[in-house]
């Protein structure tokens, strides 16, 4: 472990001494691909995660029995004509 904080350590002074643009763009190239790879895997945890939750849908609403017979009001309506407006 010790010479794992040595090399960091080395690595930040390293880094600390470059000029400006060159330190910028070695802390660019370090640290954009670690931010995506962040940021994907917290998008795919965070997705499963709320999969799981469901929070989306909710819990699924229970429905009213199906009656066998169709009410006579119903029946009565389908047995209608369609009246059209005329208008071709």
């Amino acid at each position: 472990m010790h010479q794992i904080a040595g090399w960091w350590d080395s690595f930040e002074l390293w880094v600390a001494g470059l000029p400006f643009i060159p330190q910028f763009l070695v802390v660019l190239v370090g640290m954009v691909p670690v931010s995506f790879a962040i940021a994907y895997l917290l998008d795919r945890t965070l997705r499963a995660l709320l999969r799981v939750i469901d929070r989306k849908h909710g819990p699924e609403p229970t429905l009213p029995a199906v009656p066998d017979t169709v009410p006579a009001d119903l029946a009565a309506a389908e047995a209608r004509r369609t009246v059209r407006s005329g208008a071709h």
